[in-house]
């Protein structure tokens, strides 16, 4: 299939990850299409935009921005015109939603999801505590965790738990090994919602030789063996109906997709604790 490439502008007066975020998830729908970014963040001055405009000008393409700043918009907006380059104000829709149905106007603040509040500060927590626990570290601090990941080798636990913690959710996670019992801190925890990740086996082994190629290791490893990583997949599956605990495939799953369901259940988990407490 030819592909074919254009220009995106992305100007924001913040980080621009909001931009990124949704020009790439469209630009995800066209497959044949390669968009080249061009990314202005913290543009928040006339003599910052006028510098931005030059450079579409120099590659014309589409531009999209996130500037709460009307004058600066409203200057974008005119030489995006002279220039003939297609331009969209990605948050003004949805601030125009909230205005109609709050009945109040938004107060401009560049930025502001970024600010340290304590929102942030959960989320560094979050970190902080999920880089502690990773790979079955430090198993007595499991009930301060909101969120615990078992799974066999190379079924993603420590990615979808920075991504977890990301979101301000705790979360440790501990590798599942055949034989291995689990630490006895588990059986008695309350608080955390304990969620098994599975894999078919012929997943886990394309990773884990993808795993042992970056490491020169030896490619015939029994960590490849395919009875034998059936045998941990079924095993960790027994496991996990026993002790009751949902479970997720993450075969066919991006981590956002794996974390999105894991927030799922957690949401309903917590409700049941806060009850039940």
């Amino acid at each position: 299939m030819e592909r074919h490439y254009c220009h995106l502008h992305l100007i924001s007066d913040a980080t621009g990850e909001t931009l990124i975020a949704v020009s790439r998830a469209v630009a995800a729908q066209y497959q044949g299409v390669s968009s080249l970014e061009h990314i202005y963040p913290l543009v928040r001055t006339r003599r910052q935009l006028d510098k931005v405009i030059n450079e579409i000008a120099a590659a014309p393409g589409m531009v999209l921005f996130t500037l709460v700043d009307q004058e600066l918009a409203r200057r974008l907006e005119e030489g995006c015109k002279e220039i003939g380059a297609p331009c969209l104000s990605v948050l003004q829709p949805i601030l125009n939603l909230f205005q109609s149905y709050l009945g109040a106007p938004a107060t401009p603040r560049p930025g502001a999801q970024h600010m340290l509040n304590a929102d942030y500060f959960r989320r560094i927590d979050a970190l902080n505590f999920t880089l502690m626990h990773d790979d079955g570290q430090q198993a007595e601090n499991y009930e301060a965790a909101d969120v615990l990941l078992i799974g066999v080798s190379r079924t993603s636990k420590t990615p979808t738990s920075i991504y977890l913690a990301n979101r301000g959710v705790k979360t440790a996670n501990i590798p599942f090994v055949p034989n291995v019992p689990l630490p006895k801190s588990i059986e008695s925890l309350r608080k955390p919602l304990v969620v098994g990740l599975l894999a078919t086996p012929d997943s886990i082994i394309q990773v884990r030789r993808m795993r042992l190629l970056s490491l020169d290791a030896d490619p015939d490893s029994p960590y490849v063996d395919r009875h034998l990583v059936a045998d941990e997949v079924v095993q960790s599956r027994k496991l996990f109906e026993r002790r009751g605990w949902p479970t997720i495939d993450v075969t066919r799953r991006s981590i956002e997709e794996t974390a999105a369901a894991i927030i799922d259940l957690y949401n309903i988990h917590r409700l049941k604790f806060i009850s039940c407490s």
